[in-house]
């Protein structure tokens, strides 16, 4: 008698209960199967990470006394699917009970709903142990509420689990929220860490995985590759973020650098959502950092603020709203990605460099994929389906329940406003505030018309001008549509021709 207990990809906790006591009757299960790789293109840093991370768990938990049974991609066994598959091993083992933990990806939750509710042997379904929150947390929260905000979601975490709290309702220092203190532009100086993370050679699993037929793109890097694999390494991480990076990550969290792409961000983004690391102990350590005096409180406010706020609203977002979250499309937008999307070769050099990096290094901080790669996205009209399967593919970090509704809702409004509040857009004068990727362009940034003047400039009024009947009510752009109407027709018409040409030429930007 034993029970099958299956490990996704993203469910890599050492310290789930689980693992409290090695037990010779469970048999725990993992698997690397092409519906996994599949089902959106991936970025091959991405296939690598997740199978070389589910390897080294598989060691942890037969070193500390687990029976695992391990199906590699290239296994002649493997059926390439979690059915097909664990029905195979269930016979195998004459399993006599069959649990799992609950998966974040409402595809994957459904299809061991329904596996399980066909099984002839006993099958539940466990908690991951991981969230501060439940499924459904937020939608309790905000039952009734015509309008969800985070703003109001994260304080009640703040308040509920007594995180940087000066007493019973008093945020420390004041104030729930130092935003405005956190928009600098990086001059340069205080200097950026170096990248403090060790290096794997997985040329071996590569060569699995491309002799398995799996599809990929963007730079492998299997030689060399630099994200952590293990717990270990990624408490590392952790540490050394907040010794060299926190500290200066308030300030600079939006400033975009050619020659840095992560400036002062964490890169815990991965091991946080395999679940390597537990959110807990995250805060837990930029508290401690805080109270010693080593990170100012808009810092650490900031980027707790991503963890305890952001990521666990963002969840709960995605279970109020699937199935069917990822078909909205509220300006029906229509245009494939241009093919620079996959080689980053286009003349706007912001594009260039932010899809660029994220082709070689599957890595791009917040504001390159919302102000920059998004913006652009959403101001030319690109399908957010289309635009929703890039960033699941093409991030190391990107699982459906993060990623959906931070591209469809936040970065592309699709789903008419259910997330944001306002379509986060901009002219070319914010990236070159922001940035340094606007000198040597192509493109004029201050320009609004004529075949130099910079795309985003024409685009970002035509794209108001053309959903005045969708956006004008809202409050939060009143200062935009007042600037329409006072501009003369000629010079509006002048500018909606320009982002024609600019949707028409898409290809050759």
């Amino acid at each position: 008698m034993s029970t099958l207990r299956l490990i996704l990809g993203d469910q890599l906790n050492p310290q789930h209960s689980w693992f409290a006591q090695a037990d010779a009757a469970v048999i725990h299960v993992m698997m690397e199967v092409r519906q996994e790789t599949d089902y959106v293109r991936h970025h091959a840093q991405k296939i690598i990470a997740i199978f070389a991370a589910m390897r080294d768990f598989a060691r942890h938990l037969r070193e500390a006394g687990h029976r695992v049974e391990y199906l590699a991609i290239d296994d002649p066994a493997n059926h390439q699917s979690l059915p097909a598959n664990l029905d195979a091993l269930i016979e195998c083992h004459a399993a006599s009970a069959f649990e799992y933990q609950a998966p974040d990806e409402w595809r994957l939750d459904r299809q061991l709903a329904d596996y399980t509710a066909k099984l002839a042997i006993p099958a539940r379904m466990v908690d991951s142990e991981h969230f501060y929150s439940q499924r459904d947390e937020a939608a309790r929260l905000f039952a009734g509420r015509r309008q969800w905000l985070m703003e109001h979601f994260y304080r009640q975490m703040r308040m509920r689990h007594d995180v940087l709290m000066a007493g019973p309702g008093k945020p420390l220092g004041g104030r729930w929220n130092f935003d405005h203190d956190n928009r600098k532009s990086w001059p340069g100086v205080p200097r950026a860490p170096a990248d403090w993370r060790g290096r794997h050679d997985h040329s071996a699993l590569w060569h699995s995985i491309r002799q398995a037929g799996v599809d990929s793109f963007g730079e492998p890097a299997a030689g060399h590759f630099r994200w952590p694999l293990k717990r270990q390494e990624a408490r590392q991480q952790l540490a050394h973020f907040i010794d060299q990076a926190l500290p200066n990550f308030g300030d600079f969290q939006d400033a975009m650098a050619t020659g840095n792409g992560r400036l002062f961000h964490s890169l815990i983004s991965f091991a946080l959502n395999t679940k390597m690391l537990n959110p807990r102990e995250v805060i837990a350590a930029v508290v401690s950092a805080q109270q010693a005096g080593h990170v100012p409180l808009a810092a650490a406010e900031g980027f707790i603020r991503q963890i305890l706020g952001w990521r666990e609203y963002v969840r709960g977002v995605y279970w109020a709203n699937m199935p069917g979250y990822d078909a909205h499309n509220h300006f029906d937008h229509r245009l494939p990605l241009p093919a620079w999307f996959w080689n980053g070769q286009t003349r706007m050099r912001c594009l260039a460099h932010a899809i660029g990096q994220s082709l070689e290094q599957a890595y791009a901080h917040h504001i390159q994929r919302l102000m920059v790669i998004g913006n652009f996205a959403l101001l030319a009209g690109l399908n957010p389906a289309a635009v929703h399967r890039w960033y699941l593919g093409v991030y190391i970090d990107a699982f459906e329940w993060v990623e959906l509704p931070n591209t469809l809702g936040m970065s592309q409004f699709a789903d008419g406003g259910r997330l944001a509040t306002k379509p986060y857009v901009s002219t070319a004068a914010y990236i070159d505030r922001m940035s340094d990727y606007c000198r040597g362009c192509h493109y004029d940034r201050k320009a609004r018309v004529g075949e130099r003047a910079c795309p985003f400039n024409a685009l970002y009024w035509d794209f108001f001008a053309r959903n005045g009947e969708r956006l004008a009510a809202n409050p939060r752009l009143g200062m935009v549509y007042r600037q329409l109407a006072g501009m003369e027709p000629a010079a509006l018409d002048a500018l909606q021709h320009r982002a024609g040409e600019v949707r028409a030429g898409i290809e050759i930007l």
